[in-house]
């Protein structure tokens, strides 16, 4: 797993990635919630393991900021001291999916960061095959016809989620909330310039034999159709 590890005292970061690499994942840490945000968005994340007590904010903070700005694809595991049902009920009401008191032990907080990545579906099938597309979940790249294209880390996760629902009608709506989160400020014109810029650079216009359709006042919808050229993608 790819984990991120906001924490912000140094030994207890220094334990927990050691007890996490040594496990064989990987894990970027932080000390505040301001280096998380500049930096969590430049890689791709299985899961967030978020202390609640931050020197520049809170978990909720960090929580909300990350369900707005990240979406939903990543896990959210909250690590505290505190264990009060009122910060419990908060933290999984702002879309928290689990919650770990401190002292966290080491192998109930390896089988609950599994666990929250399974039930968020990030760690299911890791390589997505549809004809001249090959999605790799854990490198985070998408190719077309063996090319790997550049693309921000939403234009990634929408057509990860594209072509995790074929045939499927998404309504704007949906797709703004699944991949820019609920609370987002942004409205569905966002959805409408990312869907643009995939179906260019992405050349889903059936030539590769995928077409992305606009449903008028609605939508899109990603159909499977016959290649009418192996031309290169744009």
């Amino acid at each position: 797993m790819h984990i991120a590890l906001l924490e912000d005292d140094p030994d207890q970061r220094a334990l927990l990635q050691l007890w996490l690499r040594s496990d064989g994942h990987d894990c970027v840490g932080w000390a505040t919630l301001t280096e998380l945000q500049a930096d969590f968005g430049r890689s791709h994340f299985d899961v967030l393991l978020l202390d609640w007590m931050l020197p520049d904010g809170s978990g909720l903070d960090g929580l909300n900021w990350v369900r707005q700005t990240v979406g939903w694809n990543v896990a959210v595991v909250v690590l505290t001291t505190r264990d009060d049902e009122a910060t419990v009920v908060q933290a999984l009401q702002a879309g928290a999916d689990d919650f770990l008191v401190k002292p966290a032990k080491p192998l109930e907080l390896l089988a609950r960061l599994n666990a929250a990545v399974r039930r968020t579906g990030a760690h299911g099938v890791l390589v997505l095959k549809l004809g001249a597309y090959e999605v790799d979940l854990s490198r985070h790249t998408l190719a077309v016809e063996g090319i790997v294209q550049t693309m921000t880390q939403k234009e990634f996760d929408l057509a990860v989620y594209l072509f995790q629902n074929p045939g499927k009608l998404l309504s704007r709506d949906h797709l703004l909330n699944k991949i820019w989160g609920m609370n987002a400020d942004v409205d569905t014109r966002t959805v409408d310039t990312h869907i643009s810029r995939l179906r260019k650079k992405l050349s889903l216009d059936e030539r590769l034999g995928w077409k992305l359709s606009s449903i008028y006042g609605y939508g899109y919808r990603l159909d499977r159709c016959e290649a009418t050229s192996a031309g290169p993608a744009v």
